[in-house]
């Protein structure tokens, strides 16, 4: 019963969200409470499971309220301003240039192994880049989000140290049959945006393209002039997202040329406070909720003196802040509801069972194909402390070693997948800064996703890493 419940309210939240029928908050908070009635519990236990998981959630959602209003200020004050000029002048006005500059960036910042950092990074940089040259923020999604999952492999990722924990085997001897696969996965995801940036060319040279993917939109929905200068169009999706619209983190489009807002003087001290708080946030100096909230207040004395001044710098914010603190904090009721009730438990059993005893053989080759998608039901924790547990027994009884089914598993769960999941914080973070539909980034990503994982797949077979089929 709770597997079933569980697999119905995971369904309906995915269809709900890949459709934009109702808004993220909607359906992420109500399905669940609505499956927990359904599965027999009482309002007040569903209250303790909510409460639970809102206390997972705070943390992130507080981070990321302090980071949009720090990330907005310091574009307001200009300090991406030298950057962006230096990317256009090695990019040029080139679409693929900036889509593989953004894809490597990405990398690059996962080194760490931390999602949240990343996007914190790549997705603030580029993407006045991306709205000046009238490119689509998916494609800045998809990009960042494709980098950073490949690089998710890494040992100290958490992908890794949990397998690494559910098998007794060490994260390095997880990973190192796996790093071809890894640097096969890296030239795949530069080959996606290459081929995302010729399609953005093409679509750029052809004047045409959704109003909410290559347009920056006035808060009430007129937009902005294309950068070739001949205007916006006249056709306005009013269905659109508002946080797609004048993305959070960013500056609203009337205060974004204002020069009054720019302080030039201060560009060294700004760059450098924010390179002190990067770097604060990779050797866990303090939580990253707190740092976010020192450097906010920082940035906006030193910016911004006066009460009016820094309110208006506020408010310039306020909004793309709560529309993806409020999404957060119903992501919190929907993993409370799942992980309290048993219901994350009970679907990993159920997965696990209704694998035939005729492809036990084939587990490893199975669930590295379908990391990606089992991203979608799956978080990390639920599937290697959870699911791949019982795999591995399955697989075991057929002689399937259980490293090889760890490393198959590292190759889309949560590596590559975690881009697209809405189990995981950072997730949130990656549609919230980039300002786009939820539903709209998983359908845009997934199948590249998916498709990188499958070339690490292959690779992986061809170095012996995951078996086809167990001897």
């Amino acid at each position: 019963m709770l597997s079933l419940v569980g697999f119905l309210t995971i369904g309906v939240i995915l269809a709900l969200l890949l459709t934009n029928r109702v808004a993220a908050v909607v359906a992420l908070a109500g399905v669940p409470v609505v499956g927990g009635l359904v599965a027999g519990f009482t309002p007040s236990e569903i209250g303790d499971f909510v409460g639970d998981g809102l206390g997972g959630v705070v943390g992130v959602t507080t981070m990321f309220v302090f980071a949009i209003v720090y990330f907005g200020v310091m574009r307001d004050a200009g300090m991406f301003d030298p950057v962006i000029r230096r990317i256009v002048t090695f990019a040029g006005n080139a679409p693929v240039t900036v889509c593989m500059a953004t894809t490597a960036l990405a990398c690059a910042a996962h080194l760490d192994g931390a999602g949240a950092t990343t996007f914190l990074i790549t997705i603030p940089a580029m993407m006045p880049l991306f709205d000046r040259l009238g490119m689509s923020r998916l494609v800045l999604t998809t990009c960042v989000g494709l980098g950073a999952g490949v690089m998710n492999l890494l040992p100290w990722g958490g992908p890794t140290a949990r397998a690494a924990a559910a098998t007794g085997v060490t994260a390095n001897e997880l990973w190192v049959p796996l790093i071809p696969a890894q640097v096969a996965g890296v030239v795949a995801v530069l080959a996606v945006a290459w081929f995302l940036g010729r399609r953005e060319q093409r679509r750029l040279t052809a004047g045409s393209g959704d109003i909410r993917e290559s347009e920056t939109v006035l808060a009430d929905g007129t937009p902005t002039a294309r950068p070739d200068g001949k205007g916006g169009s006249t056709h306005v999706q009013q269905d659109a997202n508002p946080a797609e619209r004048s993305a959070p983190g960013s500056t609203p489009v009337g205060d974004e040329h204002n020069e009054t807002l720019r302080r030039p003087r201060l560009l060294w001290f700004n760059i450098l406070l924010t390179v002190a708080v990067i770097t604060c946030l990779v050797v866990a100096v303090a939580p990253p909720e707190l740092l976010f909230l020192v450097a906010a207040v920082i940035a906006l004395l030193v910016n911004y003196p006066g009460l009016n001044r820094q309110t208006a710098r506020i408010e310039a914010h306020a909004k793309g802040a709560m529309l993806m603190a409020t999404t957060l904090l119903a992501a919190g009721v929907f993993l409370g509801i799942l992980e309290g009730s048993g219901m994350i438990d009970a679907m990993a059993s159920s997965a696990a069972g209704a694998i035939p005893d005729g492809a036990a053989p084939a587990l490893p080759l199975i669930v590295g194909a379908l990391g990606v998608p089992l991203s979608l039901v799956f978080g990390p924790d639920a599937y290697y402390f959870g699911v791949m547990p019982v795999l591995i027994g399955v697989g075991e009884q057929f002689g399937v070693l259980g490293t090889h089914i760890a490393q198959a598993s590292l190759l889309g769960e949560e590596t590559v997948g975690f881009p697209i999941s809405p189990l995981t914080g950072s997730f949130f973070l990656l549609v919230g800064l980039g300002g786009v539909q939820i539903g709209r980034h998983i359908r845009h990503l997934i199948g590249w996703a998916w498709l990188v994982s499958l070339v690490m797949l292959l690779v992986a077979v061809a170095t012996g890493a995951v078996p086809l089929w167990a001897a």
